[in-house]
């Protein structure tokens, strides 16, 4: 089979043979089978079915061709382009076969990749792309398992607080939460070496009535925490020794140390008050025996609670959690939103804008003074701390204790024995 590019088939039949004999001549020697040459009807009609497998392969090759290589094929003039080889092969495969190496030459003489080629790539941009979307995937569940801006109190003392007890007692806490509230903390005054005791801190208020303002002003929940500092030594108890009794108590809350540095540093919350209004801390006391510079003495324990949140930022900005008071001298003159203008006797306006969360007590025309409250005060949490002493007790001074109570007590009986027998031998003679 013929095909003729850019010019219309021949008139007559001599014009086809001329045309095969010269196709013949211009086709490279490494293109041609190993097949001997037979009569022109018989290359005929194995020609034709040799170029429906030339077109496929050539469709296919036509495809990853160049931007450049099509503006060369157009570039060129029109000229006669044999399909087929006027030689039979040796066999029906060995056709195929010089017809695909045809192809592959045409293409590496087009500096157009192979297919094999264009596969892989396409492979390594599938695998990408798989890559990319797994990326995002985990990017999206990542972002989404972050939580939001952290607006609790442990976690502001840490990021600005190497220790978070001044030398002159006062907690780091009580820098943010500027309200005092009291706070009840029990525990034993006496334990023994390497065991395990609660520490109970009791944080006090009516959570069921009394709500807060949040960052956008709307009321919400107290919610509440707590600090313990231990000395050196003492840490926070191992979950794996912990009694069912005692993990049945602390409700499943869950206290961690202050900082990698500061194991014997434990803090709790933000938590809800209306649950754990009353905090389990688990300690375990040191053993002397096996740690250095631990003794059995008497040591300290500070514990402050939290309620609510805090009136000012580490950074010293207010928070909406306050009462607001007028900065100027003067007369109400509006009331907008949160925005309170003040008259001044010079005639000039001050214009004071509160945060949402209080509410503005002042009216138009209204005359104030200057630190005259102009919001209610929405503050309805506090901050306290205390201290507590615990013996590390140590068992032999317990059964040295025993053994000298136990001699005073033989010896005082054995003087109040000795008195009464004096006194009946004084009785028998007649004293």
């Amino acid at each position: 089979m013929l095909a003729f590019v850019g010019n219309p088939a021949p008139a007559d039949a001599s014009q086809v043979q001329t045309a095969l004999r010269s196709a013949e001549v211009r086709a490279p020697q490494r293109f041609l089978g190993t097949g001997a040459p037979e009569s022109s009807s018989s290359s005929w009609g194995l020609g034709f079915g040799g170029a429906l497998a030339t077109a496929g392969a050539s469709a296919v090759a036509l495809r990853a061709l160049s931007g450049q290589a099509k503006r060369q094929a157009a570039a060129q003039k029109p000229r006669f382009v044999p399909v087929t080889s006027s030689v039979r092969p040796a066999a029906a495969g060995g056709f195929v076969r010089d017809r695909l190496v045809a192809c592959r030459a045409q293409l590496s003489e087009a500096e157009v990749p192979s297919a094999e080629d264009a596969d892989k790539h396409i492979e390594e941009l599938e695998a990408t792309a798989k890559k990319l979307v797994g990326g995002a995937v985990a990017g999206v569940v990542f972002a989404s398992s972050i939580p939001g801006s952290v607006e609790a109190y442990p976690i502001f003392a840490q990021q600005n607080y190497k220790e978070p007890r001044d030398p002159t007692g006062k907690i780091a806490c009580a820098n943010c939460h500027l309200a005092s509230k009291e706070i009840d903390v029990r525990l034993p005054q006496e334990v023994l070496p390497d065991t395990i005791f609660k520490a109970t801190v009791e944080i006090p208020a009516k959570y069921g009535k009394r709500m807060q303002p949040i960052a956008d002003g709307s009321k919400a929940q107290m919610n509440i925490g707590a600090i313990a500092i231990m000395p050196e030594g003492w840490k926070l108890a191992p979950k794996d020794r912990l009694p069912k009794a005692l993990k049945k108590q602390m409700k499943g809350l869950a206290w961690a140390p202050y900082s990698k540095e500061k194991p014997n540093i434990v803090v709790a919350g933000p938590v809800p008050g209306e649950r754990y209004e009353t905090m389990t801390l688990p300690i375990l006391a040191p053993d002397p025996n096996t740690q250095k510079d631990i003794y059995f003495d008497k040591v300290l324990m500070y514990f402050g609670g939290n309620r609510g949140r805090g009136q000012v930022y580490p950074e010293g900005n207010q928070s909406n959690n306050n009462q607001f008071f007028a900065k100027q001298t003067g007369t109400v003159s509006a009331v907008e939103d949160l925005k309170v203008s003040i008259l001044k006797e010079d005639g000039s306006t001050f214009v004071q804008e509160v945060l949402p969360g209080a509410q503005i007590v002042v009216e138009v025309g209204e005359k104030v003074i200057k630190d005259d409250p102009i919001t209610t005060n929405p503050n309805v949490g506090g901050f306290g701390q205390a201290e507590k002493e615990v013996v590390l007790q140590d068992m032999n001074r317990v059964y040295a204790y025993c053994a000298i109570s136990f001699s005073i007590f033989l010896s005082q009986l054995s003087f109040v024995l000795k008195k009464k027998q004096f006194e009946k031998v004084q009785l028998a003679e007649g004293f």
